[in-house]
């Protein structure tokens, strides 16, 4: 053999050793991450509104759990805070004229019968002295005008009452502290009447559903488990030296059987740690190599294309 035609086989057997030694494609496959939709209080499962396979946009209805013991707590609830902002509201209301002039009118009669009473007590001391009348009478006069001062102490506490009400801070505050109170327990028992049906929190498919209407669903039990678009995963793996060469943000193209155009992709995710092939996709190949797990994200749009557990091959882009 001639040394320039030996020399172009050698050249050639080194560049395909090199081929396989650094292949253009690796071995991976879709994954996706699911979301548990559960609630966070047991009932009976009143419907399901979103079966298995559905393709569902955000905010759509997925299931309702009864809320009926709830919905008559929060009904409670709502009223209670609703009497109580009304007494705190009653407190900071400034005062009708009306009112204060009916008040001081209270004073004024008071004082005009206790005016009458010293005068009656007056005539009937007189009369007393001069032996006209018995002591029973006497009495009765004392009794009148300390009964008439005392109506005029209480219509002017009455008055002084009334006018310095919503001077009196601690009650104010008391009553705003309840109806703080109040409004709370009925937001809780809002939030938990609300969280009793499972909306959809984002486009996807639901995967799988766990009960059926009529069935006791426990606290914080998912009732179905939805694949959302923008969690479907390409992860594929890479030899350590290849992994090196790497970084977030890196294109990549995944190619799969029946797919009819390649899904192109972002690198997010790099594994910190070297691990073995997984079994998933061993070969003769390629058993007990030690490989870098990469996960990449795929474009929005046709991400719903990649079906978890599908075998990809995986592309780096220039």
């Amino acid at each position: 053999m001639h040394r320039t035609a030996r020399t172009l086989l050698i050249a050639t057997l080194l560049t395909l050793g090199a081929c396989q030694r650094a292949p253009s494609t690796y071995q991976g496959y879709a994954e996706g991450d699911y979301l548990y939709l559960a609630s966070p209080d047991g009932g009976y499962l009143e419907s399901l509104d979103a079966p298995r396979g559905r393709r569902v946009a955000a905010g759509d209805l997925v299931y309702r759990v009864g809320a009926d013991p709830d919905a008559a707590h929060l009904s409670a609830a709502e009223a209670s805070a609703g009497a109580a902002a009304a007494r705190w509201a009653n407190l900071k209301a400034p005062h009708r004229d009306s009112e204060v002039a009916a008040l001081e009118a209270n004073v004024r009669a008071a004082e005009a019968s206790l005016t009458l009473a010293v005068s009656q007590l007056e005539r009937t001391q007189a009369l007393y002295e001069r032996r006209l009348i018995a002591a029973s009478a006497l009495d009765e006069a004392h009794s009148a005008e300390a009964s008439a001062r005392a109506s005029v102490d209480a219509a002017r506490a009455a008055l002084t009452t009334y006018r310095s009400a919503l001077g009196r801070s601690a009650e104010v505050a008391a009553a705003k502290a309840d109806a703080t109170a109040a409004d709370a327990s009925a937001t809780a028992l809002r939030w938990q009447v609300a969280h009793k049906s499972g909306v959809a929190p984002a486009d996807g498919e639901i995967a799988d559903t766990y009960f059926r209407p009529g069935e006791w669903v426990p606290a914080g039990t998912p009732v179905a488990s939805l694949l959302p678009d923008g969690r479907r995963r390409i992860r594929f793996f890479v030899p350590t030296a290849v992994a090196a060469q790497l970084h977030p943000g890196q294109r990549v193209s995944a190619t799969c059987t029946g797919c009819a155009a390649p899904i192109g992709g972002t690198i997010d995710y790099i594994a910190p740690e070297a691990e073995y092939t997984p079994p998933v996709i061993y070969s003769r190949s390629e058993r007990e190599r030690l490989v870098f797990r990469i996960e990449a994200a795929p474009d929005p749009g046709i991400a719903m294309r990649l079906r978890p557990g599908i075998p990809l091959d995986v592309a780096l882009e220039p």
